[in-house]
């Protein structure tokens, strides 16, 4: 997955998701232009843990501390991003950071969960785009999200409803901070 593509879905997913959703873990699947990645995804409101192979990366979020975590579990180091001092509102919004206009295209079910279809139309700089994005009524969270172009989508599947536990949101005993590359930051 491109540096720009993962970010791009970091930020699509934490200006989507609800102080009102519930705790689940989840298959992750990210699809661009047709090269497939799988990971796994655990989710607390104000807290996220995305797992991914290749490369071999644990990416925690913790709105609550205005932190990101890199972690690279074979080398045992992590690096730290901070959040920008507003990051925490959009954990209690549907809406995204950006969004321009959201329009209701209809109801589907993915995954067996009921979901209201939209298109949603964003700025970001001086761009202007557009993605669809599948809000499950029933968890209150995005489960699919796809370029109106179908050049890339996201989507979470076998979704298992529960609590997540707290140490799955900290930095492993034992691992090393390093510093972030000069020029790396996570912009919201």
């Amino acid at each position: 997955m491109s540096k720009k593509f993962f970010f791009l879905f970091l930020f699509l997913l934490a200006f989507s998701a609800s102080a009102l959703a519930v705790e689940f873990s989840a298959e992750s699947v990210a699809n661009q232009r047709g090269v497939e990645r799988k990971g796994k995804f655990f989710f607390k409101p104000d807290k996220i843990r995305m797992e991914q192979k290749q490369p071999d990366m644990i990416t925690i979020t913790r709105v609550d501390k205005k932190v990101v975590w890199s972690i690279m579990p074979k080398d045992k180091l992590y690096m730290e991003m901070k959040f920008a001092e507003d990051s925490r509102k959009p954990f209690t919004q549907e809406k995204m950071e950006g969004e321009t206009e959201r329009k209701a295209v209809g109801n589907e079910t993915i995954q067996g969960h009921p979901t209201k279809k939209y298109l949603i139309t964003y700025s970001k700089g001086n761009k202007t785009e557009q993605i669809y994005q599948w809000w499950a009524t029933d968890i209150q969270f995005p489960i699919k999200t796809a370029a109106v172009d179908g050049s890339w989508s996201s989507e979470y599947r076998k979704i298992k409803i529960g609590p997540q536990p707290d140490s799955l949101f900290d930095i492993p005993a034992g691992f090393q901070k390093i510093q972030m590359p000069a020029g790396s930051a996570v912009q919201q």
